[in-house]
């Protein structure tokens, strides 16, 4: 039984989420108002009382990612001025994850940057799904509750009975997921390795591993632009493999990801709904929902209980 002190509301990043995981907690919504002045300043304010309520605040940080972080953070700041007991920031993607560190001299580290201001302004849990790198968990002084749309992924693919799969990760940063994605399939893997000479672009120089005559399946955390992804495409159909099913958990689809997607060579993409896609798109993509997972884990944070239950790797 949920506490009646619970309440979940939207930012604006994603409200159809945001709905179903209300709808599977058997709640509804909370009241918010949403809004733009004149001069683009933000508003939010809350239509019910959260006195000494458990706020869960759903929203991603996509496209226009500033202004959803900036939603966020106001969002919060007026449940902290409500009085409500806790704040809890459901992020199913976080943005600015991949400045995760210093590549260069005199480079931010943008992804402690979010973690400090989400602190500052007032939340206290963060639960976010497939972090671009794991490692910022520990940019944050409270709870991040860290989930993985893996399982979720992994159950579509063997239903799909992928005939002689292999999976393959585009880096080597991947390669542990690609491991863990192979073993719950029970099909080899293999890595490619590439160098980039800018941002959104890389090159591919060598593949680790057989692909000829198999059917690859790609792993990654997020979509961008989609350029690397076809370039990992075409490097494996020159090697002889059969057409691709690229799978990731963010599908960011900057600029014209959608179309450069919808290649003849790649027979799905297999996204979920952290980030909202637009209805009318190419049969090819599929999309699943991690509604369920984000409400257990609501659950269990308001009941008690191991967040690792949630998936067949425990140690997760």
């Amino acid at each position: 039984m949920l506490s009646d002190k619970l309440r979940i509301f939207s930012g604006s990043s994603n409200p159809e989420l945001a709905e179903k995981i209300a709808a599977e907690l058997g709640l509804q919504l909370g009241a918010i108002k949403l809004s733009r002045f004149k001069g683009g300043e933000i508003y939010v304010n809350y239509e019910e009382g959260i006195r000494n309520c458990d706020v869960f605040l759903v929203q991603s940080l996509s496209h226009p990612i500033n202004d959803h972080f900036v939603e966020l953070l106001i969002m919060i700041d007026a449940a902290k001025r409500a009085s409500a007991r806790t704040i809890n920031v459901i992020m199913p993607h976080y943005g600015y994850a991949r400045q995760e560190r210093k590549a260069a001299p005199r480079e931010p580290i943008s992804a402690k940057m979010v973690a400090d201001v989400l602190t500052t302004v007032g939340a206290h849990r963060v639960v976010t799904i497939d972090l671009h790198a794991p490692a910022i968990q520990g940019f944050f002084n409270i709870p991040v509750d860290h989930l993985t749309a893996l399982d979720t992924i992994s159950d579509y693919l063997k239903n799909k009975d992928i005939k002689n799969p292999i999976v393959v990760s585009p880096d080597a940063g991947r390669a542990s997921t690609a491991e863990m994605l192979a073993n719950y399939l029970d099909c080899p893997f293999a890595m490619m390795i590439k160098k980039r000479p800018a941002h959104n672009e890389s090159v591919i120089t060598h593949v680790i591993g057989d692909v000829e005559g198999k059917t690859p399946i790609i792993i990654e955390d997020l979509i961008d632009t989609g350029s690397t992804i076809v370039n990992v495409v075409e490097g494996l159909k020159e090697r002889g493999a059969e057409d691709i099913f690229v799978c990731a958990t963010h599908p960011l689809f900057s600029g014209n990801a959608l179309q450069r997607l919808d290649h003849p060579n790649i027979k799905e993409v297999v996204v979920t709904d952290s980030i909202a896609l637009p209805s009318h798109r190419p049969e090819r993509f599929k999309v699943l929902s991690v509604a369920p997972m984000l409400a257990d884990a609501t659950r269990i944070i308001m009941q008690g209980g191991s967040i690792s239950t949630l998936f067949k790797n425990a140690g997760i």
